[in-house]
């Protein structure tokens, strides 16, 4: 027997009208997600900004004092206290008071307007590996143009290599405009599980998906009249997700708005049949809700939102190919950053997609199995 639409209607009009009745579910649609948006945008951040820092100077010479300024000025390091002995800097360090530490010795002047070589040391809580090491990078480079910018009149330029590096995409190699993107992804699968998976499950509880199953509609048009609603609503939430994205947080979109509507349907069916998968395991709301939580950490993981793919082990690096979360990624920043089309981004939608059309399936299967 093959599909009736005119039941799939009957069932999509009972499904927007149950979610939107519903005083719970309304948050979850349309406020949860800008909120966590915002949420995530402020503190999903690799950037180190006003990182505290204790100075000791034992040259305080014009040049020694400069260089401090240089430091502050940055916008990078903030001088929380001023050290009198070197002992002070080890003490601030341990107790977590400030987590770089500048000492100019003595001379420090004197050998700059020389032309010699000037000893600076930055001693940097590594305890914090990534703050630490943006941290050291930052305080490289100050020293290095500090040190260009005065060397004497006729010394002559300075000896090495004159790099000039330029980011593509991102000038000012800001995480918001990286992670952002990311956070839509989440944002968008968090919705779909939560809309399919516990709808279903709810339904079990209160009786009336037996109702359902006795009534002429098959499994199929039942799968089918969930599925949509929640797509509708998915596509509702990206357009304020991405709204918000790029007016707030004055996120880059050079790509189509098309482009990213067509990865983004494909994306939601992919998250659907997780959910519906989720469903046929689950017997109550609570259980549903633990096993999405199991589901969801780990895909967001090995997706490249927070730690780059290549970085993992080999293993985790072959698990992220069944993770439809990376491909919408790589998508999304994609469309976002560089502006790239179908034709950068075919093996990505392929990829989905396929991902998608197995979930889809696997999903009907198990629902024709268990209630068929």
């Amino acid at each position: 027997m093959g599909v009736s639409w005119l039941r799939v209607r009957q069932l999509v009009r009972k499904e927007f009208r149950q979610l939107l009745r519903d005083p719970r579910s309304r948050p979850i649609i349309f406020v949860t997600p800008i909120i966590q948006l915002l949420l995530f945008g402020y503190a999903v951040s690799t950037d180190v900004r006003h990182t505290a820092t204790i100075v000791l100077d034992q040259d305080h010479s014009f040049l020694s004092r400069e260089l401090v300024a240089t430091f502050t000025a940055s916008g990078y390091f903030d001088v929380v206290r001023e050290a009198e002995r070197p002992a002070d800097l080890a003490a601030a360090l341990d107790r977590g008071d400030a987590i770089v530490a500048l000492q100019i010795p003595a001379g420090f002047g004197r050998d700059v307007a020389a032309g010699g070589a000037a000893a600076v040391q930055v001693l940097i809580d590594g305890s914090d590996a990534n703050t630490g090491t943006v941290a050291q990078g930052y305080a490289q480079l100050i020293i290095q143009r500090f040190g260009l910018a005065h060397v004497p009149s006729g010394a002559g330029p300075p000896a090495g290599i004159d790099l000039r590096a330029r980011a593509w995409y991102n000038p000012e190699l800001a995480s918001r405009d990286y992670n952002v993107p990311a956070v839509v992804g989440v944002l968008l699968l968090l919705v779909c599980l939560l809309l399919t998976s516990l709808s279903v499950v709810r339904e079990r509880e209160v009786g009336t998906l037996d109702q359902l199953l006795v009534s002429p509609v098959t499994p199929t048009e039942l799968i089918v009249g969930k599925t949509l609603p929640v797509v509708a609503i998915a596509l509702v939430d990206l357009v304020f997700i991405a709204t918000v994205a790029r007016l707030w947080f004055h996120i880059p979109f050079e790509g189509s708005p098309l482009t990213l509507t067509l990865a983004a349907v494909v994306y939601i069916l992919a998250g659907l049949s997780a959910g519906l998968l989720i469903s046929t395991v689950s017997n109550t709301q609570q259980e549903a809700f633990m096993v999405m939580f199991l589901f969801t950490l780990p895909a967001v993981i090995l997706s490249g939102f927070f730690y780059p793919i290549s970085s993992m082990p080999v293993v985790f690096q072959w698990l992220t190919y069944v993770n439809p979360v990376r491909y919408f990624l790589e998508i999304v920043r994609g469309i976002f950053l560089k502006g790239n089309g179908l034709a950068e981004l075919w093996t990505q939608f392929v990829a989905l997609a396929a991902l998608a059309g197995a979930g889809l399936s696997l999903a009907i299967g198990r629902f024709r199995r268990d209630y068929g």
